[in-house]
């Protein structure tokens, strides 16, 4: 006896013939290389339907086309590679493919003054489109760092310098005894506030780039913040990361800027936005600010 041809009710008519902009999958786990490092990632791929009399997709396909990715490092060719799959995959369905991939990236990051070192991990997204046979890679990247406001800064001196006032108006002083007042508890009666703070950043790639700049993007981000999140410290490393936060006094407007100028120092970088949040320790909200930036095109004044 002849084995039952199984059904394929996704290949059946729709009953309601009304194309669809984006069909697949969400949360798809999967290994990915990222420069030579492997990644526990989670994938979200899809098409778009454009025959509208078709009742849906072949999502086994677009699942099974994500394979390619466990033993090849993530470029920008291979996530091409990948999307022509899943529209190769649905001819006569699709004409748009789309790739979304969550992963933390691990970078080994030194101690700012003593030979620690240790493991940062940066949430990224990076998210491929095929539409047309346009291709379009874009990169999500959040990086932490501390912020310390100018404005309380200002006040905690102030307060220092009147503390000084009070306890040595009119009087005589040997350099001594001003460095020891300023090392007591008694004279630093102040200090500015900080708090931990995050730039989301999401870079549109130049086309034709042949690898992905997430340590790039980072590196340029965090130096010019200044006030990067440790991991490993001795006091020496504190006590620098102390220093930097007092050399790097910003307001979330300040940090913006910093990092719009930032990147568009990168050459693969097409046009990006950017959002600051400094998740303030003075008040019970954040202080937010955003830039947006796309380089000019060759010959556009």
């Amino acid at each position: 006896m002849n084995a039952l041809t199984l059904p394929d009710i996704a290949a059946q008519a729709s009953r309601q013939a009304l194309p669809l902009d984006w069909v697949g999958m969400c949360g798809i786990a999967l290994p990915i290389l990222i420069d030579g490092q492997r990644l526990s990632a989670k994938a979200d791929a899809g098409v778009s339907l454009d025959d509208g009399a078709a009742r849906g997709i072949h999502m086994s396909r677009l699942y099974l086309a994500l394979a390619m990715l466990e033993q090849q490092d993530l470029r920008p060719a291979l996530l091409r590679q990948v999307l022509q799959q899943f529209l190769d995959s649905h001819e006569g369905l699709s004409s748009s493919a789309y790739l979304r991939i969550h992963s933390d990236l691990l970078l080994k990051r030194p101690a700012l003054v003593s030979p620690l070192s240790g493991w940062k991990t940066y949430p990224v997204t990076i998210e491929a489109r095929l539409e047309k046979q346009m291709f379009h890679v874009e990169l999500k990247i959040d990086v932490s760092y501390s912020s310390t406001c100018p404005c309380s800064a200002a006040l905690a001196r102030q307060l220092i310098q009147q503390q000084f006032v009070d306890d040595f108006a009119n009087t005589s002083l040997q350099h001594e005894e001003v460095l020891a007042w300023l090392g007591s508890p008694n004279g630093i009666v102040a200090t500015p506030h900080s708090q931990r703070s995050s730039a989301l950043l999401q870079v549109h790639l130049q086309p034709g780039v042949q690898a992905l700049p997430l340590t790039d993007v980072i590196d340029q981000a965090e130096a010019a913040l200044g006030t990067a999140v440790q991991t490993a410290v001795k006091r020496a490393d504190e006590q620098a990361f102390a220093l930097a936060n007092g050399q790097n006094l910003m307001f979330c407007e300040d940090a913006a800027r910093r990092l719009n100028l930032a990147l568009k120092r990168l050459d693969t970088v097409q046009a990006f936005h950017l959002k600051v949040i400094h998740a303030e320790s003075l008040h019970a909200h954040d202080a937010v600010a955003e830039s947006r930036w796309t380089r000019a095109a060759l010959g556009t004044p």
